[in-house]
């Protein structure tokens, strides 16, 4: 292990543990799959609309690689060649000495290729367990098997979560190992990686998800007037492939891409606070925290068991404030005899605390059992014009809510570092931001359990079974929904504070190499500053919630 003299037994030790950790992710994934693959595949209508789906999410996906493997190939060359322009830094010409750019040159490329093929793999085979699982839902709900139908859904899921949390964690973790001091050099190559292949897979995903889904609305309920995945609309195939090149690949590389990110940006400003205080504390304790994340993970995940009646989301919520819980007791543990200080575990907590706030918040306004939903709702009896002002209302005020949540937990991490070094404040913020993906594997599964769901109920409309089935499909469509939402939350939440501490990371490195070259000016690296930008693209939506509502009020008085 090239650079980790300064470390104790402990760390090292904790180092390959967490390299272990990530591995059993991994694991785990592929023993939930094997579980999954084990129940059989119905014969019949059902399989034929199956294969539907399937050949078209493959079609699409291979269509989307042709073309990104030669972006990955030219850029693989690029971050080889970008050694000569961004030279390495003092610490990677201390530890390889004179053969330093030639091996930062191979690393940044390989961690580059690592970070877009890790990306990858995450969307590609989350996608095919989802499509995989979605028949299976189907026909276990066909027979009236609820709860089995729920935990077949969730599992599923969480394949696609436990590869976020494996790979993620392996990739930044053995980067650092290999690499030691100098890691920031390759690390750099890693989340540009990431970041390229979450752009392209979800933004793609993204517009032909919205694209099949209203093609299909508009042939299918305005123009024919016959009801959603009706058998008689060839659109609703594209409909249900969209759900899962999107909501499925796409949200899972786009999470990965988050969760790669914050551990890139809180191992660079650990490195910065190691150089400075002489203690290698704050680099092992990112990645520490990240490996009892998926711990936790693994073990929240599996107490995810419905019950005949119940709420899917009661269910599904009972394993995400269980590994909740075991989480942050495990992170007070490792606070007391390890770090020997509370700031760091207070940063991560309020992370936590910001997820479990946002998974709150976005299902208030989601959840059909809430006040917002049902008014939405209450508002298309009267005609299309108050259903499209109340949904955009509801809409501007969910987002409103969330931009002041996301932007006082940036203040918290401020204030648990007041009177320290700016490095010190930013590394709280990219602790935030750790804290608040530690439990990726239960949100990944979350999400991916929506398009799973929503796949289900389209084959089991689409077969025509029985009303009861139906009636299973419909409960949990509905809380794949929620859940979908739910986990935009925390990615557009984890992506704010993972920008924060890029920038401060960014310009860490930058004055490490030009002391004084970015002073004076106003700067975005600065979280305060950050958190004004925020509550400042609020404010239009603040503006318009007025106006929104007493449209809809008025447009409802009209119409009646």
């Amino acid at each position: 292990m090239i650079g980790l003299k300064e470390f104790s037994i402990f760390e090292v030790s904790s180092l390959l543990g967490v390299l272990g950790i990530a591995v059993l992710g991994l694991l785990y994934a592929l023993y939930l799959k094997r579980q999954i693959l084990a129940i059989a595949l119905p014969e019949g209508k059902m399989r034929e609309v199956w294969s539907g789906i399937k050949e078209g999410a493959e079609a699409y996906l291979a269509s989307q690689w042709r073309i990104i493997r030669v972006m990955i190939g030219v850029l693989v060359v690029v971050l080889f060649l970008s050694v000569w322009i961004v030279q390495p830094t003092a610490e990677a010409v201390e530890v390889f000495g004179n053969n330093a750019r030639t091996i930062i040159a191979i690393g940044r490329a390989l961690a580059f290729l690592a970070g877009a093929i890790f990306s990858a793999m995450v969307g590609r085979l989350g996608m095919r367990m989802a499509i995989d699982a979605s028949i299976r839902v189907a026909t276990l709900a066909s027979k009236g098997k609820a709860p089995e139908a729920l935990k077949t859904a969730y599992r599923a899921g969480t394949v696609t979560g436990m590869l976020t949390d494996g790979l993620g964690l392996l990739g930044g973790t053995l980067i650092f190992i290999l690499f030691g001091k100098a890691a920031p050099d390759a690390l750099l190559g890693f989340g540009f990686g990431g970041t390229l292949l979450a752009l392209l897979m979800r933004v793609g995903g993204g517009i032909y998800t919205k694209a099949a889904d209203v093609g299909a609305d508009l042939v299918g309920k305005v123009e024919a007037g016959i009801p959603e995945d009706d058998p008689r609309n060839p659109a609703v195939v594209a409909d249900l492939v969209g759900d899962n090149v999107g909501d499925c690949a796409g949200m899972a590389a786009d999470i990965f891409e988050s969760y790669e990110v914050t551990i890139v940006s809180s191992l660079i400003l650990g490195l910065a606070l190691a150089s400075i205080t002489g203690s290698v504390k704050w680099i092992v304790f990112p990645l520490i925290v990240r490996g009892i994340g998926v711990l936790s993970s693994i073990v929240g995940t599996a107490f995810v068991k419905g019950k005949a009646g119940e709420n899917p989301l009661h269910a599904i919520n009972r394993g995400f404030y269980t590994s909740a819980a075991m989480s942050t007791i495990l992170f007070a543990v490792l606070a007391h005899f390890y770090m020997n200080e509370w700031r760091a575990f207070f940063s991560v907590v309020i992370g936590v605390i910001l997820a479990i706030i946002i998974d709150h918040l976005t299902g208030y306004f989601t959840d059909y059992t809430h006040a917002p939903v049902k008014k939405i709702a209450e508002q298309t009896k009267s005609g299309a014009a108050t259903t499209i002002l109340s949904g955009l209302s509801v809409g501007m005020e969910s987002s409103v809510w969330s931009i002041l949540v996301i932007a006082l937990t940036i203040v918290g991490a401020i204030v648990i570092y007041s009177g320290f070094p700016a490095v010190y404040v930013l590394y709280g913020v990219s602790l935030t931001g750790i804290g608040m993906l530690t439990l990726t594997g239960n949100n990944v599964a979350m999400d991916s359990f929506g398009p799973i769901s929503d796949n289900a109920g389209g084959i089991g409309e689409m077969s025509k079974i029985d009303p009861k089935g139906q009636a299973i499909l419909a409960r949990l469509d509905a809380a794949g929904n929620t859940t979908k939402a739910i986990t935009k939350g925390v990615a557009i939440g984890s992506a704010v504070i993972a920008a924060v501490s890029l920038f401060g990371s960014f310009i860490t490195d930058v004055e490490k190499v030009r002391p004084g070259i970015l002073s004076g000016g106003i700067r975005v690296s600065e979280p305060l500053v950050f958190v004004g930008l925020l509550i400042g693209g609020a404010l239009p939506d603040v503006v318009q919630l007025p106006l929104n509502r007493s449209s809809v009020k008025s447009g409802l008085s009209h119409n009646c």
